[in-house]
């Protein structure tokens, strides 16, 4: 983190409810990795259900914040995934937060179907305790019906 960037967090700490700094600010003070891309965090707006974590570079960030519809960057494909395009699960955008360091997305959004490419509704269905991994939920739609042959 830049020193320009821990004092722009450090100077939002003092900041009161209802402040603001502009969009191009903000997201200029946003704290990318290396490759370029923030990890943002997709909620459930309503239910507070935590569905899944992606990428996002500056580009997909300000195309969701035009749209409503969540665009994410796909390391593996290396290139825009915008969320249902081909699944129909979309995601449409309520609301997007930075967390205190600048450096983690929050998404509230309105998610239609399964989050998961497994066909789950969420991606963290792998529970882990003292006594090993317990799959916790079962697919809620078929993937090979979203995606064809996987």
């Amino acid at each position: 983190m830049s020193d320009g960037t821990k004092n722009l967090y450090k100077q939002l700490e003092k900041q009161t409810k209802g402040s603001q700094i502009s969009l191009n600010d903000a997201l200029d003070q946003l704290v990318f990795n290396d490759a370029g891309l923030i990890p943002a965090i997709a909620q459930q707006h309503d239910s507070g259900e935590v569905l899944m974590m992606a990428w996002m570079n500056r580009a997909a960030i300000e195309e969701t914040l035009h749209t409503k519809q969540v665009c994410y960057w796909s390391r593996s494909r290396n290139n825009y995934w915008r969320k249902g395009e081909s699944s129909g699960n979309q995601q449409k955008l309520i609301s997007m937060s930075t967390d205190c360091d600048g450096d983690t997305l929050l998404l509230k959004v309105d998610q239609l179907g399964a989050a998961c490419h497994t066909g789950r509704r969420d991606c963290f269905y792998n529970d882990i305790s003292e006594q090993g991994l317990q799959i916790s939920s079962d697919p809620i739609q078929d993937p090979s019906k979203l995606y064809g042959k996987q």
